[in-house]
């Protein structure tokens, strides 16, 4: 059974400011946990399993000290849990220093004020996908250490480096890097294919702010065929990047 002080701070750990203050984030379920282990990417400060998965995966856990593996049963998961249905494991991992590799080289994505974590995480697995490594988010973007993006982003959140910080100061620092705008009014994407730059997304609702639009060198489109007047921004974002790599 899990200490008082355990669950407390477990479930803390739901709102931003305390991951912080820790500098931790939640992962739940068998193949997220199993997968953020193996890219030994983060390191793990605490596992709450049940019994069966333990005895599954002990080959996992062979690096991971014992007082910071607990045993616990269906009961405790579900005080813990941030799911609807706890799914045997839950564990609580270090973050990684923020950090993007070479952005002048290849495609990043830029991302502005995207606030749902369902799309957030989305595009972080989109951006896996295709071999993106950089995600640039404004500060006014939703925490990718939410746990609900940890989850859309399905184990990708360890293979692609992501920061926060002023869109505009980073590309008046990086003036030498291409930046592609997703807007209603840009070219067709069907005429474009980028090597490198920085494909900007803008928020769900109004779109990107105005004044990151004057810095870009092209404003590009999905030709639209029918009556939506807008898309998803992780739809968007796929589409996008299937057409232009």
């Amino acid at each position: 059974m899990l200490s008082k002080t355990i669950v407390k701070y477990i479930q803390s750990l739901a709102h931003k400011k305390f991951r912080d203050e820790h500098g931790v984030f939640i992962a739940e379920g068998p193949k997220l946990v199993t997968d953020l282990i193996t890219s030994k990417q983060f390191d793990v400060k605490m596992i709450c399993a049940t019994d069966q998965w333990l005895n599954e995966n002990i080959f996992f856990l062979k690096d991971i000290k014992a007082e910071d593996i607990f045993d616990v049963k269906e009961a405790d998961l579900e005080k813990i849990s941030l799911l609807t249905s706890p799914n045997k494991v839950l564990a609580v991992f270090y973050k990684k220093a923020e950090d993007i590799s070479s952005p002048e080289n290849g495609v990043s994505i830029m991302l502005d004020d995207i606030q749902d974590p369902g799309n957030m995480g989305t595009i972080i697995r989109i951006a896996d996908w295709f071999g993106i490594k950089n995600i640039i988010c404004s500060t006014g973007c939703v925490d990718s250490f939410n746990p609900k993006v940890v989850q859309a982003s399905m184990g990708s959140i360890a293979r692609v480096n992501i920061i926060y910080t002023d869109p505009v100061e980073f590309i008046k620092k990086n003036k030498g890097i291409d930046l592609y705008a997703a807007s209603l009014g840009g070219k067709n994407i069907s005429t474009f294919k980028i090597k490198k730059g920085i494909i900007l997304i803008g928020n769900e609702g109004r779109g990107i702010n105005e004044n990151l639009l004057q810095y870009a060198k092209e404003h590009i489109t999905i030709p639209k065929r029918g009556e939506a007047e807008s898309l998803n921004a992780a739809v968007a974002c796929g589409i996008i990047l299937s057409h232009v790599l």
